[in-house]
């Protein structure tokens, strides 16, 4: 069986000139924003990944099922319908996902997917309990995935 190709992947597309062709001027503004907060959580550098996420750091997975790939640790994409703020590891275990339910809590008017919150704008949230959210997956993604 042929391994499916992961269409998700690190580019050397500009991240600046991304955020720059974000249409709606709050969201841009906002992607910049995120884009130095993740970059100050993280300690690493934005990289675009496909075609619209805006990842900071790396890491392998292999599933059971034996497929694996690379990924961004933490990132986000400016879509056009809302902010998508992507914590897959945050959600990845009970005690992880206890402490990311009281930090949503306080967060402020988002949404929530499988591994993604998505919010309107920045205005709407807290930023600090935000930057606590990104701690918090990238600890859990480090105990995972080190290296």
């Amino acid at each position: 069986m042929a391994k499916a190709e992961v269409k998700t992947k690190m580019n050397d597309t500009d991240v600046a000139a991304f955020i720059a062709s974000v249409e709606n001027p709050i969201r841009r503004a906002d992607a910049q924003a995120l884009c130095e907060l993740f970059g100050d959580v993280s300690g690493d550098t934005a990289k675009m990944w496909g075609p619209s996420i805006i990842g900071f750091g790396t890491y392998h997975y292999v599933y059971e099922s034996g497929h694996e790939g690379d990924m961004c640790r933490t990132g986000f994409s400016p879509r056009k319908a809302n902010m998508v703020i992507y914590l897959t590891g945050g959600y990845q275990n009970a005690a992880t996902q206890e402490k990311m339910d009281g930090l949503r809590a306080r967060l402020g008017k988002h949404k929530i997917g499988k591994s993604c919150l998505y919010i309107n704008k920045l205005a709407d949230i807290d930023l600090a309990v935000l930057s606590e959210m990104i701690r918090l997956d990238l600890d859990y993604m480090d105990k995972k995935y080190p290296g």
